[in-house]
């Protein structure tokens, strides 16, 4: 099972779409599964809808579309779709009971030799495994959203993940066009949500210390390191400046940065107050339709740009 063809993708939704987009533009027939159609229909406008603002900027060309989107055949029954897939990757909401579920399922109507994956940003690998016969076989395959911009998947191998199973994963999401990365412990976050919420855990408790407001906080990341993040990782960035001066650093502020292990009670209460952030027009900061819309839209252009100028 050196070379995987058959693709099934688990979860219409905002993860789901995006992921089936990615391997039928490359050529894969894809089986897109959801319990609703109308999801299903939604879904398939969406891919289409990416790929067109893709193609205006020679990510891809409009002669693809079409072909691309013919590959992708929907399915409310997940027999259907998984029964003759070699790679499932399953995008559902954060649930460990109902991915658990799931995972069993696929483990007794898929053929015994395809490869399951799981697109969970945070959970176990091994714990959605554990109702599974054949746990060797499961993966973790972390894609970033949206996931047909971002190049970044991590690849999590569980406790009893056959190692050639990660191998096998890893070299199926670059010819894909994906940028995996092996991660060597399952543990909650893997690698890039243990960095993104420890950098958010400061920044909200920055705003409840009465240290900075939220735009503040964003403008300092924004006009200042976040400039180099695209060049710079924070370990490169560590043997650049010597591990010398940051041992010096760290020894001073350590002790002053936030430390708690549960979330962040100005967070708790925005949430009870149900200040939500763009869903509800607060969360932070106050957001009309236009203003979330202009950030959102404002996003897809800016990978659209890091994207075309990567692409051949």
């Amino acid at each position: 099972m050196s070379k995987l063809e058959n693709i099934a993708v688990i979860g219409a939704g905002l993860m789901g779409h995006g992921i089936a987009q990615i391997f039928a533009v490359h050529g894969h027939p894809v089986a897109l599964m959801d319990l609703q159609a109308d999801l299903l229909a939604h879904a398939i406008e969406n891919i289409r809808a990416n790929l067109s603002l893709m193609a205006q900027k020679g990510i891809v060309s409009s002669a693809e579309i079409q072909p691309a989107i013919q590959r992708i055949k929907t399915t409310t029954d997940l027999k259907e779709a998984a029964s003759q897939a070699q790679f499932v990757v399953e995008a559902v909401l954060e649930k460990l009971e109902l991915k658990q579920e799931i995972f069993q399922d696929l483990d007794a109507c898929s053929p015994p030799d395809t490869i399951l994956a799981t697109n969970t940003s945070v959970i176990s690998i091994t714990q959605i495994a554990q109702k599974s016969k054949h746990r060797d076989r499961v993966v973790g395959t972390h894609f970033w959203n949206p996931p047909y911009l971002i190049p970044l998947v991590e690849v999590i191998r569980g406790t009893e993940t056959d190692p050639k199973v990660v191998e096998i994963t890893y070299d199926l999401l670059q010819r894909v066009g994906k940028h995996p990365v092996r991660v060597h412990q399952d543990v909650p976050g893997f690698v890039g949500n243990r960095l993104q919420h420890a950098l958010w855990r400061e920044a909200i408790s920055i705003v409840e210390r009465g240290i900075a407001d939220a735009a503040t906080v964003d403008e300092c990341i924004k006009f200042g390191f976040g400039l180099r993040l695209p060049h710079l990782g924070p370990m490169e960035n560590i043997d650049m400046v010597g591990t010398d001066l940051t041992l010096a650093i760290h020894d001073y502020i350590l002790k002053y940065l936030e430390s708690s292990p549960k979330p962040s009670a100005l967070l708790q209460k925005k949430v009870e107050n149900e200040e939500l952030g763009f869903k509800t027009g607060k969360g932070f900061q106050r957001w009309s339709q236009q203003k979330a819309h202009r950030s959102r839209k404002r996003l897809v252009e800016y990978l659209l740009e890091v994207t075309s100028k990567k692409s051949p």
